[in-house]
């Protein structure tokens, strides 16, 4: 049997056969409740703030009660029941000579009750549980925000099985299944709406602070709140296989994930301690063969024992990870690591696809130029185009959905290369590109060379002798990309490239449109990989912005690729490093910014840690080192790096 812990989400995983019961004996678990991962948090009795804090508050009672009456005994009673737990464990792993916090606190106090310094001891042990109460709430304030992305996920749902209603757990429903949903419950299931429309609101997964509106063929998942109407949903994935499932999933695999920095404060660690307790122990034993007074020197290397814990120099790191992946989350951002965040704040360059990034990635018609006096010649047009397989017939069917009068189609054919042509009301149509006709007027020529240079896609509409009207298409740009690139280019990102397999012509429009600084185009997949490997090479840290599907390649030629539309693609959620859940490119500054402020808080806690730690040790020299000055430096330092961290959850979007 092997077990596995994931501290910033705080997880258990054990790998073998072994019940709850079990566990709770084998892990002394100090009154932690483990609970099943597919079950919600069960709701245990709350106990009394008196009842929970009980022992440290008769401790901190007989300390008061011991410098009002100058007793060891009281003292000593107030060491016994404010360090129970802390004697439990540091016992315990002195005896294996395993040398971690407890180990060093433990002999700390010990020594000092030895040396006869039973005031000093007591106020260390109360200290140190205080500041642990504080450490853990800290944590769980940190791990919260994806407890509740958790505890927003329904264990039932009323389902239609057999013509009859059930309610079903979550775990037991199947793919198939049709889930009835009220007006203000949650979604427990991703599903296709069948019947009904409705607000929903998409928060856990997206970040959307507004509810989107879904009606039929609209899909919609798990743990969205339904709003105001009545849904029916056809359940699309099992429990496990939900959107929200395999966030949770993701970012607590992320916030195990050591970045970086973490796995340097680890590496520091594993000799800074030994290196502390050889510090202590010549401390102690030095000075006094050469100046006397042992318990002076015994005294002063106990404090540095407790000063040299190396707790506040690791937790540094990782309460950060967790709680910048978490904020990030809640906000419709999915960063699978602590090493990708870390990444992101130093790239000097970013790469982004077109279509479906910078662009909206659906086709839209934006120009019709009618040179007839048929006032019905879109609606012609557009029951031609319904007989085409082409990807911009769309578009115009689209441009023409609000006419409601039909047209007779007869003849119709599709040109390869050209275009298509058919008959309506014994009237031959033509519509394409300039190969469809002889000849094409300077004036027409003109306007169908100024579409084109602003990246549109001009069909041509006519009969055999004359040109009836122009149709210009193209992917619009999104509302935010040229927004978007400003923001970087502000935040010092000054590299932005659009890459693209389409024509120089529509690239250089659409970088105009966004501000990019630089384009290239009609590429092919392999040629963005290669341009991706090539400017890592010139500007060092790059990132690439895309779909997740056709950018695949670059994406992972990038230190950080970043998908965008990750609500419900399990493909940008398996390929890229971040995920842009809400198809949002105003996600981007924020990830960056959200990233540069991690990294400065990872290196002011290294920083605060070491320097005060050092301070204090300084204070060895003159013998001016005490346990209340140790404690202060060691879980004091721990308090204030943990709080730090928390300063992640402010930021915004």
């Amino acid at each position: 049997m092997d077990a596995q812990v994931n501290f910033g989400a705080s997880k258990l995983t054990v790998y073998g056969n072994a019940s709850l019961e079990q566990l709770h004996e084998a892990g002394a678990f100090e009154n932690l409740t483990l609970y099943p991962e597919k079950e919600k948090m069960p709701d245990l009795p709350k106990e009394p703030l008196w009842k929970r804090y009980s022992l440290l508050g008769l401790s901190g009672l007989f300390l008061i009660t011991g410098y009002l009456f100058s007793s060891n005994i009281l003292f000593a009673m107030a060491i016994l029941l404010g360090g129970f737990r802390l004697f439990k464990t540091g016992l315990k792993n002195l005896f294996h000579l395993e040398f971690d916090m407890k180990t060093l606190m433990t002999v700390a106090i010990i020594g000092a009750a030895i040396i006869g310094e039973w005031s000093e001891g007591a106020v260390v042990v109360i200290l140190f549980a205080i500041s642990e109460v504080l450490e853990g709430y800290s944590m769980d304030k940190a791990r919260n925000s994806i407890r509740s992305l958790m505890e927003m996920t329904p264990s039932e749902a009323l389902i239609v099985r057999n013509g009859q209603e059930l309610v079903v757990k979550a775990e037991d429903i199947v793919i198939g299944d049709i889930m009835l949903v009220k007006p203000g419950q949650m979604i427990a299931m991703d599903g296709v709406i069948i019947e009904g429309a409705s607000s929903v609101n998409q928060a856990a997964i997206t970040g959307e602070s507004v509810p989107v509106e879904r009606a039929v063929h609209d899909e919609v998942f798990a743990g969205t709140l339904n709003e105001e109407g009545f849904l029916k949903v056809k359940v699309t994935k099992l429990a496990d296989d939900t959107t929200i499932a395999k966030i949770i999933q993701l970012v607590e695999d992320a916030q195990a994930e050591k970045a970086p920095s973490q796995q340097f404060v680890d590496r520091f660690a594993k000799y800074y301690t030994p290196v502390i307790m050889a510090v202590a122990a010549l401390v102690a034993i030095v000075p006094p063969l050469f100046l006397g007074d042992w318990q002076e020197w015994i005294y002063q290397g106990l404090a540095v024992l407790v000063v040299g814990c190396p707790c506040a120099l690791v937790i540094s790191t990782p309460v950060s990870i967790v709680t910048a992946i978490g904020n990030a989350a809640r906000n419709g951002v999915l960063i699978k690591g602590g090493s990708y965040l870390e990444e992101l704040g130093a790239l000097k360059a970013i790469a982004f696809d077109k279509t479906g990034t910078l662009t909206n990635g659906t086709p839209v018609v934006t120009d019709f130029i009618n040179y007839s006096n048929d006032g019905e010649l879109l609606e012609k047009i557009a029951a031609l185009e319904s007989m085409s397989q082409h990807p911009l017939a769309g578009a115009i069917i689209k441009k023409a959905a609000d006419v409601n009068k039909k047209y007779t189609v007869e003849n119709f054919s599709a040109l390869t290369g050209m275009g298509i042509k058919g008959s309506i009301a014994g009237v031959d149509y033509r519509i394409g590109n300039m190969k469809l006709f002889e000849t094409i007027p300077a004036e027409i020529m003109e306007q169908i060379m100024e579409l084109q240079t602003d990246g549109k896609t001009v069909m041509i509409t006519g009969t055999k002798s004359d040109i009836l009207a122009l149709i210009a298409v193209a992917d619009e740009v999104r509302e935010s990309s040229q927004s978007v690139i400003e923001q970087l280019h502000r935040l010092g990102i000054h590299h932005t490239i659009l890459l693209t397999g389409d024509n120089q012509q529509t690239a250089e429009a659409i970088g105009r449109m966004t501000g990019v600084t630089s384009i290239q185009a009609e590429l092919l997949p392999e040629d963005k990989l290669n341009y991706m490997k090539k400017i890592g090479t010139q500007f060092g840290r790059v990132g690439m912005v895309g779909d997740g599907v056709n950018d695949a390649p670059a994406l992972a030629a990038a230190d950080v690729g970043i998908a965008m539309g990750g609500a419900g693609t399990d493909t940008a959620l398996e390929t890229a490093d971040i995920a842009l859940m809400n198809d949002d490119l105003k996600k981007l500054p924020f990830t960056i910014q959200l990233s540069r402020k991690t990294l400065r808080i990872i290196k002011q806690n290294i920083t605060l840690a070491l320097v005060v730690k050092l301070l204090a040790l300084l204070l060895v020299v003159p013998g001016w080192l005490t346990l209340w000055i140790a404690i202060f430096a060691d879980m004091g330092m721990t308090l204030i790096v943990t709080l730090n961290g928390l300063r992640l959850l402010r930021l915004k979007d």
